[in-house]
């Protein structure tokens, strides 16, 4: 569709609220409803046919460098982060690497349910959702259908149009030399280099952002916000397949390579592959790759790679490799 495009997503970020699934696992690769956060992010871009993909890479970044390479076919470059200043530092890393042109940039721990096709045919444009509390977002204020201030996290905020991560410039150079100007200056938000502050300089400067709302917005921050996206993209799409001798209550995602023994699935479950749950009632949980499950009950729980979770009620959080019983 634009085989001239390219696309920064920045993945170098610790997840710490995410802990301590993140301890092994980079953030965009925990699973939310049956694939990676960052399969959720990347595969609508393929329609786009875009000429590079640009990861911003840190902490675990050998992880998101072989999940890419192994799974898409698109160009795609890897850049180091090695100081995390904000998301103005790290977007200006990508821009470094890039020749001038179309840019889209998608932030990789926020799914975005949109037509993208649309969002990159008609100038500059940012993409927003209406939110109940804005003070804990960027915003943008609109005047006559055109972006007239942004705002980082204000406390008196003037719009309850929160920037959701998804960004679109028909020149990426104009964007590059805000971005210098704001680092030369010294200027931080909150101790970080703002995506947001230089949006506004462009603002300031004359330039015009089109205001584009998405359909669905999907934060996958913390383990609330992870599971509550689980819980609505089962919603939007899912599958189940029969299993003897359980029960299994849609919405779920279930890997083909797990297995499912004298249990009750559902509603809002994903268990993704090789994992084994045998004896259990799960609901509204995700089970990682390779976890075992076994005479419990789990409600509300992240369970990550290669857990062990055996008997009693529990609400869990519970991280790669570990034994509970």
């Amino acid at each position: 569709m634009a085989s001239d495009l390219k696309i920064i997503i920045p993945v170098a970020g610790i997840g710490t609220r995410l802990r301590p699934h993140t301890y092994t696992v980079p953030k965009p690769l925990l699973p939310v409803a049956g694939k990676e956060m960052l399969a959720h992010i990347v595969d609508p871009l393929a329609g786009l046919d875009p000429a590079e993909v640009i990861f911003v890479v840190g902490y675990r970044g050998d992880q998101i460098v072989d999940f890419i390479k192994h799974n898409y076919d698109f160009n795609a470059t890897f850049v180091e982060q090695k100081e995390l200043l904000g998301l103005g530092f790290a977007i200006n890393i990508g821009l470094e690497k890039m020749d001038p042109g179309k840019l889209l940039i998608v932030l990789g721990d926020t799914i975005a349910h949109t037509d993208f096709g649309d969002f990159v045919s008609d100038g500059d444009a940012i993409g927003l959702k209406k939110v109940r509390d804005p003070r804990r977002f960027g915003i943008a204020v609109i005047e006559n259908n055109r972006i007239v201030e942004f705002e980082e996290k204000p406390a008196n905020p003037r719009s309850d149009l929160a920037i959701i991560g998804l960004y679109y410039f028909d020149d990426s150079s104009i964007l590059k030399r805000h971005l210098e100007r704001l680092i030369a200056s010294g200027k931080t938000t909150r101790g970080e280099i703002q995506l947001t502050d230089a949006l506004d300089l462009m603002v300031r400067d004359g330039a015009t952002f089109r205001p584009f709302e998405v359909d669905g917005w999907y934060d996958c921050g913390k383990k609330e916000t992870i599971l509550s996206t689980n819980r609505e993209l089962l919603n939007n799409a899912s599958e189940a397949a029969d299993y003897a001798g359980s029960v299994i209550i849609p919405p779920v995602s279930i890997s083909p390579s797990a297995k499912i023994e004298d249990s009750v699935i559902g509603p809002h479950v994903t268990i993704m592959d090789d994992a084994i749950v045998r004896k259990a009632i799960v609901r509204n949980s995700i089970i990682s790759k390779d976890a075992e499950i076994e005479s419990c009950l789990l409600d509300e729980s992240l369970i990550g790679e290669k857990a062990k979770v055996r008997g009693k009620f529990r609400q869990l959080n519970i991280g790669d490799s570990t034994e509970v019983q």
